[in-house]
């Protein structure tokens, strides 16, 4: 599989790029919980104050695990993980937000992490490729081997990542950030799989594909 030419970060730009991108994602939360506990201290609403606190407690550990299996060690070197866990992960990540309902096929195997890590990574973004909300089915066929993995997203507002799609097919445009990170992460992993990837649209569904590179 040739070399995808828009992967040329070095080393320490992604990790302080992927460190970017966490923080990101967690930050809202947990400003979220300070919020509600400097409601408890004024002595605001407890009952307001305490589910604000919940709620984002939930999201944030939630964004966190998550983000330990798709872009952290998950593992010593070469470790692999339970696609079950992965399954847990891309649930309880919809779960929080409550306006995706994810369907999830396919065997429960134990895969090389990279494998496991580019299905994640995919699963975000066929994920924002729905941001109001809708149904992402995800199929794993023969993950332990000829891997192939389907994910199918349906909602209204559909609309491919134009990141994702410069990165994987196109030229890049602009200098890769926090933002565009992720989905330079999943070519990456894909190339690092030594899978391909794919993807098309239809006026009904986005499909988001990943597959063993045919030798």
């Amino acid at each position: 599989m040739s070399k995808n030419p828009n992967l040329t970060l070095s080393g320490p730009d992604l990790a302080a790029l992927l460190c970017s991108r966490v923080c990101h994602d967690v930050i809202s939360p947990v400003g979220a919980i300070n919020n509600g506990l400097e409601l408890l201290d004024e002595g605001g609403a407890d009952a307001d104050a305490m589910d604000l606190i919940r709620t984002s407690a939930l999201n944030a550990s939630v964004r966190l695990k998550f983000a330990r299996l798709a872009l952290g060690a998950s593992g010593s070197v070469g470790a692999s993980i339970d696609t079950g866990e992965a399954e847990r992960a891309a649930k309880d990540f919809a779960l929080a937000e409550k306006k995706t309902e994810v369907i999830w096929n396919g065997p429960r195997a134990i895969v090389a992490k990279n494998r496991v890590k580019l299905l994640l990574n995919l699963f975000l973004v066929a994920y924002s490729a729905i941001p109001r909300g809708g149904v992402l089915e995800v199929t794993l066929e023969d993950p332990e081997f000829d891997a192939k993995f389907r994910l199918t997203a349906k909602g209204k507002l559909m609309r491919l990542p134009p990141k994702f799609v410069e990165i994987s097919t196109g030229t890049i445009e602009e200098a890769i950030d926090a933002h565009s990170i992720q989905p330079y992460y999943t070519v990456l992993l894909a190339e690092e799989c030594g899978m391909t990837l794919d993807h098309s649209a239809s006026a009904d569904e986005l499909v988001f594909t990943a597959a063993v590179a045919a030798a």
